[in-house]
């Protein structure tokens, strides 16, 4: 497996289990939307998701565990503040093959809005492949509107970069996210409905798009299913091909009835075919 083809299949085989809104790039120029809850909710955000770990395998071809991935939700000691991480590596044979690789993703978090939904303070990307390590931190002052970058290197060396933030947008990190997304903070999960967040633009304007199936599509999708269990919105994304280096750019997958992913799938990856995640345990 040569080094290009190896990151290309790392890549989106880590960051699979998380299924709800995938980084998406479109041409909108829109803000971000408010907080639209459509029912009261008695418990905030960080509360409801407090202590929870979702565990998955990932797997390709015959292989059905190539991988693991785990995100989990802990409340930190400053009130109203909150650390996600998503953590994905290798295993066995194409571990090896690979020289090992760990991806880790670190938001920190806090309530807003009353506690109905979170907002990113700080979003740390680590990649440690065998020996070597780099490191990228988003930190996000709304106060100051400022949004800052820094890269850290193999060797230690830095490079930082600050970009204001437009007044009344907030960034979401993808992280940041699944929470609100599974939340309600942009309003509640409806079959045939489509839903956008602002995050870090990188060329142009950013944002994830999440697309529920209608009852027909899921319906339909059910019935080819070999696995049946705990599966109840059908969500559909289309990205740039180019992004995820499948033939149409789609990820396709399943939530539960209570809006944790049970099962996602890249399709068509080059050279990998579909790539796989599920749902292997839920703390």
């Amino acid at each position: 497996m040569n080094f290009v083809t190896r990151r290309l299949f790392l890549k989106f085989l880590l960051g699979l289990p998380l299924l709800s809104p995938f980084r998406l790039h479109t041409p909108a120029t829109w803000a971000n939307l408010p907080v639209r809850p459509g029912k009261e909710k008695t418990t905030s955000i960080g509360q409801c998701f407090k202590g929870e770990e979702l565990h998955y395998e990932i797997g390709l071809w015959l292989f059905k565990k190539v991988a693991v991935g785990k995100i989990s939700f802990e409340e930190m000691n400053e009130k109203g503040r909150y650390l996600a991480t998503l953590q994905g590596e290798t295993l066995s044979v194409l571990g090896f093959a690979a020289r090992y690789r760990m991806d880790t993703y670190r938001s920190i978090m806090e309530e807003m809005d009353g506690g109905r939904r979170l907002r990113s303070i700080s979003f740390e990307e680590e990649v440690k492949i065998g020996s070597k390590r780099r490191r990228r931190t988003h930190f996000l002052d709304y106060q100051k509107r400022k949004w800052i970058r820094v890269r850290q290197r193999n060797d230690g060396s830095k490079t930082r970069e600050e970009t204001e933030i437009p007044p009344g947008m907030v960034y979401d990190d993808f992280v940041t996210a699944t929470y609100n997304f599974r939340y309600g903070a942009y309003g509640e999960i409806e079959r045939g409905k489509t839903y956008k967040v602002a995050t870090f633009p990188k060329k142009g304007a950013t944002s994830y798009e999440v697309r529920v199936a209608s009852r027909e599509e899921e319906e339909k999708k059910r019935k080819s299913e070999k696995s049946k269990e705990g599966k109840e919105f059908f969500l559909k994304l289309f990205l740039d091909a180019e992004l995820t280096h499948s033939k149409e750019g789609l990820i396709e997958g399943w939530l539960s009835k209570e809006l944790y992913p049970v099962e996602g799938k890249i399709k068509d990856v080059i050279f990998f075919g579909d790539v796989k995640g599920t749902l292997i345990k839920k703390v």
